[in-house]
C-alpha cells in the first residue's frame, strides 16, 4: 500500500477498518525519511525524529481497540517546525547551533492541541534558521543545525521559507501534515514553492504560546498537507483559546470546530472575488497562472471584479520590519529567559554573541544583521515602534484589504502566491521574489494558496485572503477551485528543473 499518498480522512478509514496500525504508518513514514531525506535526494527537510513516535503509535492503537479514539487525528503522524516546543525529546531550536540541546519542560499551546486530538509527534521539521529573521543574503530553508533543505521538484531549487522543511514533508509523502509557522511569507511561500497546500490563519486563531517568536502582532502557527482537506482537518485540531496567549481572546466564538465542513465543490458560485493584479509581480509564469484561476473561477459561478486598486505601498516593508525589529528583541528575550540555564543564551545579546564565537558553522553564508539591529532597538513603549504598528495596521487593513472588500463588496481577494522557486545561491541569497503575503501578513488575516499548475517542471500556487477569520470562506473557495483543477502532482526528485530553452 503507498499509505504515503493517502489523506488524512483515507488513513484513519483505514485505522478504523482494521486495514492499518498507527504504528505501521508511522514506520513507512520513517522509512521514507531514512530513503529520501537523510540519503538519495537528501532533502533534509527533517531535524530529527522522534525517538518515542512509534511507542505513541502504538499506544494510539491501543487506545484504539479499547474504543478510545480522539478524533480524526488519531494516530496521524504530524511534523511539527523546529521553532515549536515539544515536551518530549526533541529539541527546540530555529535550526541555530545556539539553542543546540534545548529542550523544553512544556509543550507549546498547539502542540498540546494535536496531542488532545490523538496526532503523532513525527519530529522537528528543519527550517530557514531563526525563521528567516536573522541576516541580509539570506538562503530559505538553510539552517546552522539543519544545513539545506532542497526543493523535491528541482533539487537544485529553492523550498522557500522558513517553514522549508515542513513543507518539503508534505510533498515528498515523508508525512501525511505538517505545521508551519509565518510572520510574512513562511508557509504560503513554501507551501507554493512545493506544490503543497498552506493556511497562515488569523492571528489569534491558533496559539501560539511555547513558539520561539519574532512578531507578536503577525506570527501564527498554521498548517500544512497535499489538499485542502487535509488542511481543514488540521487546522480544527490546532485551533483553540489558550491562556498563556492573550491573543486568543479574541478568537473565541469566532473559530469552528470542524473545518471540513465548509469544504463544498460548488463552493466558488455566487462569491465575489477581487483580482489584486498589481500583486503578481513582473513573471509572466504568475500573470499567467493567475488568468488560467480567474477562468476557473468563472466556470464555477463565482464573480470576479477584475483588477481591484489593492498594492503594497511602498513605506509598508520599512514600516513593518521597524515592528519585527521591536517585537523580535522583546519576544526572544521573554523566551529565551523560560529556557534551562544550561543552553546557555537567555538572551539576545548573548545569541549575537555566541554567533560570533561560532562564526564559521552559524555564518558560512550570510550573517545577524536583523539580529544586531533588533538588539539595538528599545522597548515597546517607545513611540517609534507605536507609531510603526499603527502605519502598518493603517496600511494594510484599513486602507487596503479592508478598504477593498467593502467597496468592491467582496467575500475574498485572488492572487499569485507568487513566481517560480528560484536557484539556491548561498553566495548571493534568496531573490526578490514578490508574492501575496505581505498584506494578509502585517494585517493578521488568514491566507491560503493551494497548487494551480507548473512552469518548467516548478510548482506554482494561487493565493485566496480576505478579513479576519474568515477562513470559512477561504476553504470554500480553495476546496471548489482545487476540486476543479487537480494540480497537484508527486515530485520526482529531479537534479535541476527541466527547463525548454
Amino acid at each position: 500500500m503507498k499509505t504515503y499518498e493517502w489523506g488524512v480522512l483515507r488513513l484513519q478509514e483505514a485505522m478504523v477498518n482494521g486495514h492499518l496500525t498507527a504504528r505501521s504508518l508511522v514506520h513507512d513514514c520513517l522509512e521514507r525519511i531514512q530513503r529520501l531525506d537523510r540519503a538519495g535526494p537528501r532533502l533534509r527537510s527533517v531535524i530529527e525524529v522522534n525517538p518515542d513516535a512509534l511507542d505513541a503509535a502504538a499506544t494510539s492503537d491501543d487506545d484504539r481497540r479499547k474504543g478510545m479514539c480522539r478524533g480524526p487525528l488519531h494516530g496521524i503522524p504530524v511534523l511539527v517546525k523546529a521553532n515549536i516546543d515539544t515536551a518530549d525529546r526533541t529539541a527546540t531550536t530555529a535550526g541555530s547551533l545556539a539553542l543546540s540541546g534545548h529542550l523544553a519542560q512544556r509543550d507549546a499551546g498547539v502542540v498540546d492541541r494535536l496531542r488532545q486530538s490523538g496526532a503523532i509527534l513525527l519530529g522537528k521539521a528543519n527550517l530557514s534558521e531563526w525563521a528567516n529573521f536573522r541576516g541580509r543574503r539570506s538562503t530559505s530553508g538553510w539552517s546552522s543545525l539543519g544545513g539545506q533543505t532542497r526543493n523535491p521538484h528541482a533539487l537544485d531549487r529553492s523550498p522557500c521559507g522558513s517553514s522549508s522543511g515542513s513543507a518539503v514533508a508534505v510533498a515528498a509523502g515523508l508525512c501525511p501534515v505538517a505545521v508551519g509557522t509565518e510572520t510574512d511569507g513562511s508557509i504560503v511561500c513554501p507551501a507554493h514553492a512545493n506544490g503543497i497546500v498552506g493556511l497562515k490563519p488569523t492571528v489569534g486563531l491558533v496559539s501560539r504560546s511555547g513558539i520561539i517568536p519574532i512578531a507578536r502582532s503577525q506570527d501564527t502557527a498554521g498548517p500544512l498537507g497535499r489538499t485542502v482537506e487535509d488542511v481543514a482537518v488540521l487546522l480544527s485540531a490546532m485551533t483553540g483559546d489558550d491562556p498563556r496567549d492573550p491573543a486568543t481572546r479574541a478568537a473565541q466564538g469566532r473559530g469552528a470546530r470542524d473545518y471540513s465542513r465548509f469544504l463544498d465543490p460548488h463552493g466558488a458560485d455566487g462569491m465575489r472575488v477581487g483580482v489584486a493584479r498589481p500583486l503578481t509581480g513582473t513573471t509572466a509564469a504568475s500573470e499567467a497562472v493567475l488568468d488560467r484561476a480567474i477562468q476557473v473561477l468563472r466556470r464555477l459561478g463565482a464573480r470576479l471584479v477584475d483588477p481591484v486598486d489593492l498594492s503594497v505601498p511602498a513605506a509598508l516593508k520599512e514600516e513593518e520590519f521597524q515592528v519585527l525589529l521591536y517585537e523580535f528583541k522583546d519576544g526572544i528575550n521573554r523566551y529565551l529567559r523560560t529556557i534551562h540555564p544550561c543552553v546557555g543564551v537567555r538572551s539576545l545579546a548573548r545569541v549575537i554573541a555566541f554567533n560570533n564565537a561560532h562564526h564559521a558553522a552559524v555564518m558560512p553564508h550570510f550573517g545577524q544583521e536583523a539580529l544586531i539591529l533588533a538588539q539595538a532597538k528599545g522597548p515597546l513603549s517607545e513611540a517609534a515602534y507605536v507609531a510603526s504598528l499603527t502605519a502598518c495596521r493603517r496600511m494594510a487593513r484599513d486602507e487596503g484589504i479592508d478598504a477593498v472588500l467593502r467597496r468592491h463588496r467582496l467575500d475574498a481577494i485572488v492572487a499569485p502566491s507568487g513566481g517560480p522557486a528560484w536557484l539556491i545561491d548561498p553566495v548571493h541569497g534568496d531573490y526578490n521574489i514578490s508574492g501575496a503575503s505581505t498584506l494578509p501578513a502585517v494585517a493578521g488575516y488568514p491566507h491560503i494558496t493551494v497548487p494551480a499548475g507548473f512552469h518548467s517542471g516548478l510548482p506554482m500556487g494561487v493565493s485566496f485572503f480576505a478579513g479576519a477569520f474568515s477562513e470559512p470562506t477561504l476553504l470554500r473557495l480553495a476546496y471548489a477551485y482545487e476540486q476543479a483543477t487537480h494540480h497537484h502532482r508527486w515530485p520526482r526528485f529531479l537534479p535541476r528543473a527541466p527547463i525548454n530553452v
